[in-house]
């Protein structure tokens, strides 16, 4: 697929947003930047998706970050993404590896509790795994008998999710029990805040990625990959096509930060006094200024 491919729709929000003076480029990982896998530990990220946001990283007054339901450590590791662009694990609630230590003592015994209730639940289910994270626990049902599966998730669902202080996230064939409230529009907001981003862009693909898409307005934009219902804006069919996506958000950002989209000199104003001398764009910018 070609950027001309694109729906001519996103296009055109994509030439929009990279004019924007500081960019947030967040994405979802499975399923967005690495094509989902049976089993979770063999998801690689397309490395022309890797390029392009370690691309975008490089430039002036743009930040790059991945938003992953992932343990931080984990996806750190899986993904091998450079080190320019950000990682936040556990839908928002890992900014920090070894951030655990900073828990409460009644939600680590309350993780705990969790653990040792789902183990019980699974234990004789095959197909069902449970993915351990510093704050919350996941159960995966995805290898697992349908039926099976659906018996699984009806008891957590009236089970351990309905206890005090758990939150619960829903994703595809998974369910996830949290001790700390967050979610992916959350950490959206926190990232925002600490870079002074004013507009966004965000690529998901799942049930969670609808937080972050519901925290988008005015010049952000949203892109969902694949089917289903979806608050953002945009979409694209596949992850094959979150490269040509953010390729392009690079090819327009990078233009915009040169100068490429700059105005002609014969389009300009010229401001003068006695003392000064200036030039002013069509849009009342400031480019030049001679004063003593």
């Amino acid at each position: 697929m070609t950027a001309e491919a694109l729906p001519a729709e996103l296009r055109r929000a994509i030439v929009q947003i990279a004019r924007t003076p500081r960019l947030l480029v967040a994405c979802d990982y499975d399923g967005t930047l690495a094509p989902i896998t049976l089993h979770p530990d063999e998801a690689r990220p397309l490395p022309e998706s890797v390029g392009a946001l370690r691309s975008l990283a490089a430039l002036h007054e743009t930040t790059t970050v991945v938003i992953s339901g992932r343990a931080l450590r984990d996806l750190a590791t899986l993904s091998r993404l450079p080190a320019e662009v950000n990682l936040v694990g556990s839908h928002g609630s890992e900014f920090d590896i070894g951030f655990v230590h900073a828990l409460a003592p009644e939600a680590r015994a309350l993780h705990r509790r969790l653990g040792a209730e789902l183990e019980r639940l699974v234990i004789d289910v095959p197909g069902v795994n449970l993915e351990v994270k510093p704050a919350s626990i996941a159960v995966h049902v995805r290898q697992a008998d349908y039926d099976e599966g659906r018996k699984v998730l009806a008891s957590v669902h009236g089970g351990p999710a309905t206890w005090p202080g758990v939150s619960t996230t829903v994703g595809k064939e998974v369910i996830e029990l949290s001790v700390v409230e967050t979610d992916k529009g959350r950490a959206l907001d926190v990232l925002r805040h600490q870079v002074g981003a004013t507009a966004a862009i965000f690529l998901g693909d799942d049930v969670t990625d609808e937080k972050a898409f519901a925290r988008l307005s005015g010049p952000d934009v949203g892109v969902k990959v694949g089917h289903g219902e979806t608050l953002a804006a945009y979409r694209v069919a596949e992850t094959a096509d979150v490269p040509v996506v953010l390729a392009l958000v690079l090819e327009e950002r990078r233009n915009w930060l040169h100068g490429q989209s700059s105005h002609p000199i014969e389009r300009h104003s010229l401001l003068a006094n006695e003392r000064s001398v200036a030039l002013v764009t069509p849009d009342a910018r400031l480019t030049w200024m001679c004063h003593p």
